[in-house]
């Protein structure tokens, strides 16, 4: 494990890995969303004040999410502790950042949609914060083979996971899933005939289910039923996208509209001139 950049190469600054790699990611993100957000021709200044409202909602419910985990409240950190000191949640990162998103739109009444310009971005942003994951936080549960990250004892006592066994690395896969996204929203799916906004819908939709999915192996503390909070959170919101993405198919969002007759749209293809032989004049 490596808590701090120092650990992992000893000319580098003693600064919190996990931060880092996130300021990294959100550095890298925003990167991406003004290329996207200049390919698309968007001129409007007030998208900024949307992707401020993003980051502030996500940096406040990222904290807020992992706040009241115990019925006896005296067990749960007071808020400004949870705020200041707390653990910090994904998936409530993006839920606060699609809540910051509209109530900065509401605010400075920006009217277009903005998803597809935040999709890659948030894409190439979890990739590289997971990093900072990897490197410090537990691995996983044990794969039961051969294979996997070991701890030695002293990673083992910071991280809270077992010594000497090979762990699942959860977090390589959630690493890969977001790149394998950002190289499909950037080369294939910004260039789809997908309905405005939409291609972040799908991106997450897909998320969701691997997140569920790797909770199994990535070793948080079971609340009910065999799930863990994640879990028990995606039971609720990926029916909502799936609904969602299933009203999308029925409507044909993800197909271009058909020309409307008598549009320009549907005018027949102009016929090329053809060069026609002078004739010479007689006098």
């Amino acid at each position: 494990m490596f808590p701090t950049l120092q650990d992992l190469a000893g000319w580098l600054p003693p600064i919190d890995t996990h931060s880092a790699f996130v300021a990294l990611g959100l550095l890298a993100g925003g990167v991406v969303f003004v290329f996207e957000k200049r390919r698309r021709g968007v001129s409007d200044d007030r998208v900024w004040y949307v992707m401020l409202g993003a980051l502030a909602g996500a940096a406040v419910l990222a904290r807020l999410g992992t706040w009241a985990q115990h019925l006896d409240p005296t067990h749960n950190l007071s808020l400004i502790d949870q705020l200041a000191y707390g653990n910090a949640s994904m998936l409530s990162a993006l839920v606060g950042a699609w809540l910051g998103v509209h109530v900065a739109k509401r605010i400075v009444r920006y009217p277009d949609r903005t998803g597809d310009l935040f999709a890659p971005a948030v894409a190439v942003a979890m990739a590289i914060g997971r990093i900072g994951c990897l490197l410090t936080e537990k691995p996983g549960t044990p794969t039961g083979a051969g294979w996997g990250i070991v701890l030695d004892a002293d990673a083992a006592a910071y991280t809270g996971g077992p010594a000497g066994v090979p762990l699942h690395p959860s977090f390589v896969y959630e690493i890969a899933f977001h790149a394998l996204a950002f190289a499909l929203l950037w080369f294939w799916l910004r260039h789809r005939p997908i309905a405005a906004g939409e291609t972040l819908t799908l991106y997450i939709a897909a998320y969701g289910v691997l997140r569920f999915i790797v909770e199994f192996v990535r070793g948080n503390e079971v609340a009910w039923m065999d799930l863990t909070r994640p879990q028990l959170f995606l039971l609720v919101t990926l029916p909502v996208l799936f609904a969602r993405i299933l009203w999308m198919v029925r409507h044909d969002r993800f197909r271009l509209p058909a020309p409307v007759p008598g549009t320009a749209h549907d005018a027949p293809p102009p016929v090329p001139l053809q060069r026609i032989p002078s004739r010479e004049v007689r006098r």
